[in-house]
């Protein structure tokens, strides 16, 4: 059910777009942010657009060719997104943001319960490599004759 102080948490008014970063959101995710590397050309572009431009496309579900033109180019957003994968950076925000959530929640950071549905549960699949047992089967014979011809 929602209350006063839920709607208070989900307002998104004064941003931008609904799915851009609060101040709030941003201070839980910025230091997880590797900053630019030292020598070379300076950063330039402003990696809270670029989180928000991501953000955007998860949220919206549109097309990177639909991005709109006041985030970062799209070639920029999903190099960053690449980057972020393969450092472990994204890695990184998930799981702060789940315990976050945890703990708003009242719960413990870690989930100490796991229920699996047998439904659901994938079970041994029917014909795969160990129904077959290599005793029962019977051995190829080939000769030099039969690989040349």
């Amino acid at each position: 059910m929602w209350k006063p102080e839920h709607r208070a948490a989900a307002d998104r008014q004064g941003l931008r777009y609904p799915s851009d970063l609060t101040d709030a959101e941003w201070a839980l995710v910025a230091p997880l942010i590797r900053p630019a590397k030292r020598g070379g050309r300076p950063r330039t572009v402003d990696v809270r657009e670029v989180l928000n431009a991501i953000v955007s496309v998860l949220w919206t579900g549109c097309q990177w060719k639909a991005l709109p033109k006041d985030l970062p180019p799209r070639s920029t957003v999903w190099a960053y997104l690449d980057l972020w994968d393969w450092d472990g950076t994204l890695s990184r925000i998930h799981y702060v943001l789940y315990v976050e959530v945890r703990e708003a929640a009242g719960r413990e950071a870690s989930p100490t319960t796991a229920i699996i549905d047998s439904q659901t549960a994938k079970g041994a699949v029917k014909g795969g490599p160990r129904s077959t047992r290599p005793v029962m089967m019977r051995a190829k014979r080939w000769s030099a004759a039969s690989v040349t011809s």
